[in-house]
């Protein structure tokens, strides 16, 4: 009889402890589910579908000439005064003054010095005078004929040059061959680049880049996009800031944005930065991004 009370003492023991757990751990999850369901919905970068300049681009290289250049003979036992080298003058201004005459600049631009031989243009006693205008400069391209389709007068360019590594200097295209050169298979285009500050010196090496196929389109930047396979979908956010997930075609890319084709309207919102950090269905805290 004994035995048989301790035993059931002993069962109602562990039975009381079996559901001591079970409300304790029911209660622990209660209270963290309660926590994390106050939880503010978390704050994602968003962007407005909107349209933007696209274009598609060739790249080249060329030579940099002055727009206008003119130069003078001049005998250096003639000279009455030092002449300034590489320093800027108007039209009219005085840059040489001889004794036989005074040189006036044809036009604004740059006083220079050609070097010459003895035994080419006379004696060492004999210096070339140049003057360039080259707040605008030309420069010679050559483009593959597989643009030949494309390349018309008028395209607009960007020019880079390795002294000023951070700055485009602006242009467009003044004219173009209207014959594909048989040996290079190359077309022949002539570049006008906007240089008012005179930085680029004549004779220097340009690295060109020609726009074509200007438009504008819908955008969305390329670090919205998520690839499933041949697919692509950008999270979108709809009614209450909810987050759908939408299929969508794209076009070309142009400067980190890439051309919407189908599957938004401009004015929508996505999700542009931060796609790991929700998923379809949940509510968010947008955060516009500035404008760039």
């Amino acid at each position: 009889m004994k035995r048989s009370k301790k035993i059931t003492i002993a069962i109602v023991i562990f039975f009381l402890v079996i559901a001591s757990v079970v409300i304790g751990r029911y209660a622990v999850g209660l209270y963290f589910s309660k926590k994390f369901s106050k939880r503010p919905p978390p704050g994602v970068v968003v962007e407005v579908v909107k349209n933007k300049n696209f274009s598609q681009s060739l790249e080249s290289y060329c030579t940099s000439l002055s727009s206008k250049t003119s130069s003078f003979k001049i005998k250096k036992d003639e000279l009455l005064e030092p002449i300034n080298f590489n320093t800027k003058v108007n039209k009219g201004d005085v840059i040489a003054k001889l004794s036989s005459k005074t040189i006036t600049a044809p036009f604004a631009g740059v006083i220079g010095k050609r070097g010459i031989s003895g035994s080419s243009l006379g004696s060492e006693n004999t210096i070339i005078l140049t003057i360039d205008d080259s707040r605008k400069v030309l420069c010679d391209l050559k483009i593959p004929e597989v643009y030949a389709a494309v390349l018309k007068k008028g395209l607009k360019l960007n020019a880079k040059f390795s002294a000023y590594k951070d700055k485009i200097y602006s242009g467009k295209i003044e004219s173009v061959a209207s014959r594909v050169d048989a040996q290079t298979r190359s077309i022949l285009a002539r570049a006008k680049i906007n240089n008012e500050n005179s930085e680029i010196i004549p004779g220097s090496l340009l690295e060109i880049r020609i726009l074509y196929d200007e438009k504008d389109a819908l955008s969305v930047p390329d670090t919205s996009v998520m690839y499933e396979g041949s697919k692509k979908f950008i999270y979108q956010i709809i009614e209450g800031n909810t987050i759908k997930k939408t299929e969508i075609e794209t076009g070309i890319r142009y400067k980190g944005n890439l051309e919407i084709l189908k599957g938004l309207n401009e004015g929508e919102k996505i999700i542009a930065e931060g796609l790991t950090k929700v998923r379809p269905g949940m509510k968010i805290k947008p955060i516009i991004k500035s404008k760039q």
